[in-house]
């Protein structure tokens, strides 16, 4: 039997040769393709504007000089009670001593998310100043030295970052609970705090039908273009119903619709408040 060999490329221009067609037809196709292609490179390209200002100075609050610090704790399973009981003896006595400029904004275990977590949020009122006499305080304390001492044999790994608190926001203050919050934490393309800010701002005032926003963070420090947004509910069948309405106000999706492609990653933590905390 003889073998034939095929033209494929021959055979494609025969099948799939250009046809006559309609001039203003083909135009209007044209047109449609390259606003397709445009939108399409949208998603993988986006132009960062050029600015002469930080964001930090323009998305910061301007009337006061707050710096917020987050701690991450990993714990040990068979050491979380131990170490919750630790931080409720003296975590307390550094909030409430008028020598120390921070205040603990709240402190939690994590119950959805990361298991066997605490998260703890401090306000420096002064700023960078106000954090680097606390920590110059702190290592002449020899409570709290101990306490890091017992601290270390009882966590697997820690992180903490700087933040500043969006001007939108409202300033976290104590609330008498019980509650449960939620953490989402959103990884942010770099040059485009800019443009979530600007949604975030409108958007923020379809949120406050239930007292459920606590506080908006970005870093400084640590992981950047890092936002965090602070929520309350009184349970999770409250969370799924507040949110849930949310889509019932006009210009909720358009926010939601802007700002998931500014989004590399997010994450949703589920915390309990622990028995100390200025947040219940």
């Amino acid at each position: 039997m003889k073998s034939h060999s095929v033209d494929f490329r021959a055979l494609l221009s025969c099948v799939y040769a250009p046809r006559p067609r309609n001039p203003r037809r083909a135009l209007s196709a044209s047109s449609n393709l390259n606003r397709e292609d445009s939108w399409f490179k949208s998603l993988f390209v986006r132009k960062v504007d050029p600015r002469k200002d930080a964001h930090s100075h323009l998305l910061a609050k301007k009337e006061d000089n707050n710096l917020y610090k987050i701690q991450f704790h990993n714990v040990k399973p068979e050491c979380l009670d131990d170490y919750n009981k630790l931080c409720e003896d003296v975590l307390p006595n550094i909030h409430a001593d008028p020598e120390y400029p921070c205040e603990l904004v709240g402190t939690w275990n994590t119950w959805y998310g990361e298991q066997d977590q605490a998260v703890h949020l401090w306000r420096y009122r002064g700023g960078y100043p106000a954090l680097t006499e606390v920590m110059n305080k702190l290592r002449k304390n020899k409570e709290f030295m101990a306490y890091r001492d017992q601290r270390g044999k009882m966590l697997l790994s820690r992180r903490n970052q700087l933040l500043l608190e969006f001007s939108f926001w409202n300033e976290p203050v104590p609330r008498p609970g019980p509650s449960i919050y939620e953490l989402r934490s959103y990884q942010l393309r770099p040059g485009t705090m800019i443009e979530w800010g600007n949604y975030w701002a409108r958007a923020i005032e379809l949120r406050q039908q239930n007292n459920e926003a606590v506080g908006g963070f970005f870093s400084q420090i640590g992981s950047l273009y890092m936002v965090h947004h602070l929520w309350a509910y009184k349970d999770l069948q409250s969370r799924e119903e507040t949110r849930n309405a949310a889509w019932q106000h006009e210009g909720w999706d358009e926010a939601v619709y802007y700002t998931v492609p500014l989004i590399q990653h997010m994450e949703s933590r589920i915390m309990i408040p622990m028995k100390t905390s200025p947040l219940k």
